[in-house]
């Protein structure tokens, strides 16, 4: 461990500093301190060291709204009438859920004053109103206008030396957190010199850890840090609950249904109820397929990136201009994902999870196109005993059973006319089920058919 101030550097000055005083004529020695050394008060490393470890007020923005401070704990807030107490950053998971668990976005927060926040500089202040609040929160603008590095944290103890004018070592005083890195800046004079003992350690925010062995690389590794990440200061409470790969995972995990399409430049901000109930099937392979009420389809492509911080869904249909557009993920949990437009007030998109999707009118145009896809199907007698773990494929109008060891058991041949399917040439496993078959429930993924008393059900299994 080393001091930074250089001892001889320190003689040499203070040298010059002695024949100054003894020549009371003449005019004062600007004496220029070594900045890779030493540190003053108003320095630009000085400036960044209290930016990194000022404190982050971002964490509760769902309920105050600002990154400039946070409110102590514990408060009591009421969230769409239920009154919360919050007495941990994991209480605000709870407002997130209420909000989450509307379909719409007319969420209700009401904060129960009077209240005690801490300000960046850890300074405290008692607020007895929403108005007092919102004036304190004018300091801060969203999207990120405070002034503090949050992609990067001090190691402690970091200890540092304090210097008088003159150079005379005044103190020295070891700090345990940013608290006290904070205060100990806090009570710097102008005229005031410190420096630092290094190495200094920090950790960045994907936990690998950074060394400054000086000043130089002290500044560098913070200013490195400005833009290395989402601060998250803005209030979208949602956008940290997910990620790009995330996203995708969940797109081609089940289709999803259209709950909601508000397309301001298209329908005048009336939701489009012609999309609602439409079916969105996402494929790995970057193709998507729309389904309507009547089982129409029709093929687009889709793709995901991250932009900005945030995770956006470029929808491409031909024939469908309402859905084709870059949408920006605002919120995602298993079952829902809420989009919307930037820069258009209230348009959205609101899609939910249908793993088993909803029955559609059976007609032999859905039913052949979705029979002739590439996937195979299980098939049951209605009653969810399988016939000995069997799947078939339709391809090219053909049939092939194949067995567990994918074994081909039984092949034939199939036909539609209306509603009514034909098996025809089937002479093995499945000889049984030759002729025809009324299909009495459509879905995209399951077709349940009728001969007499007897039911047969196939499932797409696309694995």
């Amino acid at each position: 461990m080393k001091k930074f101030l250089n001892f001889a550097t320190y003689a040499i000055l203070l040298a010059f500093a002695l024949s100054f005083t003894s020549c009371s004529n003449e005019e004062p020695l600007d004496i220029q301190l070594d900045e890779k050394q030493t540190l003053t008060a108003n320095s630009a490393t000085t400036k960044l060291i209290e930016r990194t470890v000022s404190n982050d007020g971002s964490h509760d923005n769902i309920v105050d709204g600002s990154s400039c401070f946070d409110i102590r704990f514990p408060y009591t807030v009421m969230v769409n009438g239920l009154e919360i107490t919050i007495d941990s950053e994991d209480d605000l998971e709870i407002i997130e859920e209420l909000f989450d668990a509307l379909d719409s976005d007319d969420d209700i927060l009401d904060i129960i004053f009077p209240i005690t926040v801490t300000k960046a500089d850890y300074t405290e202040i008692t607020i007895n109103s929403i108005a007092d609040l919102r004036e304190l929160a004018k300091e801060c603008i969203e999207g990120g206008d405070d002034d503090d590095i949050e992609c990067i944290d001090v190691v402690y103890p970091v200890t540092l030396f304090t210097y008088n004018p003159n150079l005379e070592q005044t103190g020295s005083v070891t700090v345990n957190s940013d608290k006290e890195m904070r205060r100990f800046f806090a009570g710097l004079s102008e005229t005031d010199v410190i420096s630092i003992e290094f190495p200094v350690m920090f950790e960045m925010f994907d936990g690998t850890k950074v060394t400054a062995n000086n000043n130089e690389e002290l500044a560098d590794a913070m200013e490195r840090a400005k833009e290395a990440c989402d601060e998250d200061d803005d209030n979208d409470h949602n956008d940290d609950d997910f990620t790009k790969e995330r996203l995708d995972n969940l797109l081609v995990e089940c289709p999803w249904l259209v709950k909601e399409l508000r397309r301001s430049d298209l329908t005048q901000g009336i939701v489009a109820d012609a999309y609602a109930d439409y079916v969105l099937n996402f494929k790995e392979d970057s193709t998507v397929v729309a389904r309507d009420r009547e089982g129409n389809m029709l093929e687009g492509e889709w793709s995901t990136k991250v932009t900005d911080y945030r995770v956006k869904l470029t929808l491409e249909f031909e024939f469908i201009e309402a859905f084709s557009l870059e949408w920006f993920v605002y919120e995602i949990d298993k079952d829902r994902i809420k989009l919307y437009i930037i820069g258009a007030d209230g348009d959205k998109l609101i899609l939910k999870r249908v793993c088993e999707e909803p029955m559609v009118e059976c007609t032999e145009a859905f039913i052949k196109e979705t029979l002739l896809d590439e996937c195979v199907w299980a098939v049951s007698d209605g009653n969810n005993e399988y016939l000995d773990d069997f799947r078939m494929d339709f391809t090219s109008m053909n049939i092939h059973v194949r067995n567990p060891n994918e074994t081909v058991v039984d092949e034939g041949n199939w036909e539609i006319s209306g509603t009514t399917i034909t098996f025809n040439n089937l002479s093995m496993e499945m000889a049984n089920y030759i002729g025809e078959w009324e299909i009495i429930e459509c879905r995209g993924d399951r077709f349940k058919m009728k001969r007499g008393d007897q039911y047969l059900v196939i499932e797409k299994d696309c694995e």
